[in-house]
């Protein structure tokens, strides 16, 4: 997420750091790479352009000419202005006085609206909300079949009449099943189409008056850059759209769209898909995500993360086992387990101030799930004395687990190596991760120290 832009623009802080005092054609000459990294990153022209304005007006001719520390001063005024062009954080969704609470879900064809739909009716279910999923796509082949696969793997029942009844008729009986039933909220996915038209628009605009909705949300492709700008102030004009949900913000290497939205349409950004899986959807916070994009991580949002998925009994047993650093190949498949709950392991990996500077120097991270699947096989061909003790896993020890595993020794090899190294760090981290009860404490990490960015993850 939005790589591109966040690689030129610490190039080019690292580039001023080393100056030490900055002159004026200093700042021109870095508003300049600025607005052209932008403009890259696909962010709209004029967006661009207030931007830079902005940023000279408050760098030229201030303290940050003169002062010692004039380069942080520059990335101070840049990050807040990122805040200020992002608009607000998405904040809590509307609630109406008296349940259902009803959200309408609208968007192109192909955007992720659908499978959006799930991701907020389960984002609900887990703060303890019982949410409702209405099928309103009438026209599409297996719409109403595709909504009910995502409502059962999310645990949310969905409610439809068919095929051969209007949108508005299916959005009206939602409506009144979820009254009935005591659902919190009504999720109502309409139909999308390959592009806008008067069609769509007249059909979600008839919906929308049917059911008087708290919540009219925007499903749009992060990665069609300008073209979801595009859609997003066609169907706001329309049907006056509260917020906007980005789709496949991990695929989006340069993010114009996230960067243009809030200034072409005056509305925010409430939430970010961020994977394929039910539980990669993100609230939008505009602070955060600047720290992001300038490289300073994400340490709120990373905590967020760990305290959902971290099993707080199991942590607190690993605790221990850290410290005096006696963990073994057990301990150590079992939190790759977890950890691949947090989602993609480098999306985790981009929220740790100074890790973004680790990958400068080292390259990108890169994670091939197939790994996993691998390490799993050769921790399994080995005996439990062997799991528990690895340095009895020698010579001949190694060629068995080899054949057993189907995995060539090479591997074995590797993995034991980079195994050592894992359980050094965490012994050097000791309850930086953990601390006493289970309860992750991540504001002490300092991975920017670890081996000068040498250090690589078994993966």
């Amino acid at each position: 997420m939005f790589e591109s832009l966040s690689g030129k623009l610490q190039n080019l802080f690292s580039a001023l750091s080393r100056k030490g005092r900055l002159t004026e054609a200093d700042v021109n000459e870095a508003a300049r790479e600025i607005r052209v990294a932008l403009l890259e990153a696909d962010v709209n022209y004029k967006v661009a352009k207030d931007f830079i304005a902005k940023i000279k007006e408050l760098a030229v001719g201030s303290e940050t000419l003169s002062g010692l520390n004039a380069a942080q001063n520059v990335i101070k005024i840049v990050r807040d202005q990122l805040i200020e062009f992002l608009g607000e954080n998405g904040g809590p969704l509307k609630t109406a006085p008296k349940s259902p609470s009803v959200y309408l879900i609208a968007g192109l064809q192909g955007g992720g609206k659908t499978t959006t739909s799930g991701k907020l009716a389960s984002m609900l279910r887990k703060q303890g909300m019982n949410p409702l999923l209405a099928a309103t796509d009438v026209t599409r082949p297996a719409a109403v079949t595709q909504l009910q696969v995502v409502g059962e793997a999310v645990h949310v029942p969905v409610f439809q009449m068919g095929t051969r009844v209007s949108p508005v008729d299916v959005a009206r009986g939602a409506l009144i099943y979820a009254r009935e039933h005591g659902h919190t909220h009504l999720i109502i996915d309409t139909a999308g189409r390959l592009h806008v038209d008067g069609e769509l628009m007249d059909e979600v605009v008839a919906v929308r008056d049917a059911v008087n909705p708290d919540e009219i949300l925007l499903v749009l492709d992060a990665m069609t850059g300008q073209d979801a700008v595009n859609v997003a102030g066609q169907f706001n004009e329309r049907l006056d759209v509260t917020g906007f949900i980005l789709t496949k913000m991990d695929g989006d290497a340069r993010g114009g769209a996230a960067l243009s939205i809030r200034q072409v349409t005056g509305k925010p950004i409430k939430f970010f898909g961020m994977g394929e899986k039910y539980d990669a959807l993100e609230v939008f916070h505009a602070d955060r995500l600047a720290s992001r994009i300038l490289g300073m991580g994400d340490v709120l949002s990373l905590i967020e993360k760990v305290e959902a998925s971290v099993d707080a009994d199991e942590a607190a047993k690993l605790e221990k086992k850290m410290r005096n650093r006696t963990f073994d190949l057990e301990d150590f498949l079992g939190q790759l387990e977890q950890m691949s709950k947090l989602g993609p392991l480098d999306q985790f990996m981009d929220m740790i101030p100074g890790m973004a500077q680790i990958k400068q120097q080292a390259g990108p991270i890169t994670i091939d799930p197939k790994r996993i699947a691998h390490m799993r096989a050769i921790i399994q061909s080995m005996t439990p004395k062997e799991r528990r003790e690895p340095e009895l896993v020698r010579g001949s020890r190694r060629r068995r687990i080899s054949r057993g595993s189907g995995r060539p020794l090479e591997e074995i090899n590797m993995l034991l190596k980079q195994f050592d190294q894992m359980r050094e760090m965490f012994g050097k981290m000791g309850g930086a991760f953990i601390q006493k009860g289970g309860k992750p404490n991540l504001g002490n990490l300092g991975l920017g120290k670890m081996g000068g960015g040498k250090f690589k993850l078994p993966f």
